[in-house]
């Protein structure tokens, strides 16, 4: 018998290996693809990053669960409405140019796919123009999403929001800054729309972001 409880459970609990089966079980028993997807695994999610934000669970956890959801989706895919896994809209997301921190950006990207948006992750220490090509070859995009984790790196992520800032696209996405030394004040002297202090946080705003939180 398979259960949305038990791929919930199985996500939960980060065991990849077993997800894939549950979701299966789950989909040869009549559940509809979108309630796996929606409860068994968003709604999950969102639990995982609760308990990470009140320091119940720490990032291995957290990565473990992201990384079964993501199996998971896998076995999903075929029978998913197009596009129903990034149906919340595209997401470009990259560390800025002289930071090469990666940790953070990959969990916030993993979390931000797991709240139902498509990534598209540049990778670190991202150049000004790369973005900007990145936002122009994808113009549905609606969200991008900046980490600096250094001091030495906030000069470079305010001149990559100001560029954004001065693009023609500007009013048709959201920017979203993170990263240790970032605040809400300097995301807001910055001109960025958003500012979230950690992962779970931060696909909670990109939802809010584009109006479905």
């Amino acid at each position: 018998m398979g259960s949305i409880e038990e791929v919930a459970n199985l996500v939960e609990h980060g065991r990849s290996k077993k997800v894939p089966a549950a979701v299966q079980a789950a989909l040869d028993d009549g559940i509809d693809a979108n309630d796996i997807l929606q409860k068994g695994m968003i709604d999950t999610m969102g639990i995982v990053g609760e308990k990470f934000k009140n320091n119940e669970i720490f990032v291995p956890e957290m990565l473990v669960a992201a990384k079964a959801m993501k199996a998971g989706v896998e076995v999903l895919k075929p029978y998913l409405a197009t596009g129903a896994a990034g149906k919340l809209g595209k997401v470009i997301i990259a560390t800025v140019a002289g930071d090469l921190h990666d940790i953070g950006k990959n969990l916030v990207a993993m979390m931000i796919e797991s709240a139902g948006f498509t990534v598209i992750d540049l990778g670190v220490d991202v150049q000004i123009d790369k973005i900007i090509e990145a936002v122009n070859e994808n113009p549905d995009t609606k969200i991008v999403a900046l980490s600096a984790l250094l001091t030495t790196t906030m000069p470079s992520l305010r001149d990559t929001v100001a560029a954004l800032n001065g693009a023609p696209f500007r009013s048709n996405i959201k920017i979203m800054v993170g990263g240790a030394p970032i605040t809400q004040e300097f995301a807001e002297e910055i001109g960025a729309d958003g500012y979230s202090e950690d992962a779970a946080s931060a696909a909670e705003l990109a939802k809010k972001l584009v109006g479905v939180a």
